[in-house]
């Protein structure tokens, strides 16, 4: 015998496909892990002085539709 939790799981689930949507599960890296932490720092010193940093920040903050988010 399934459990409540389970079963309220499965409810929700064939709830949401008779919607027409499909749950998906998407995993994403861990931010708090020290390895992810270090590769972050790593790559952030890596460009601290790219010639194109700034001509590429700069493009993506004219390129960028904010509209609705403020």
């Amino acid at each position: 015998m399934a459990s409540q939790s389970a079963e309220r799981v499965r409810k929700r689930r064939d709830a949401l496909r008779r919607a027409g949507l499909r749950p998906v599960q998407i995993l994403v890296p861990d931010t708090s892990d020290a390895a992810f932490v270090a590769e972050c720092h790593r790559q952030a010193l890596a460009l601290r002085n790219d010639s194109h940093q700034a001509e590429i920040l700069d493009w993506i903050e004219r390129a960028a539709d904010r509209s609705g988010w403020e």
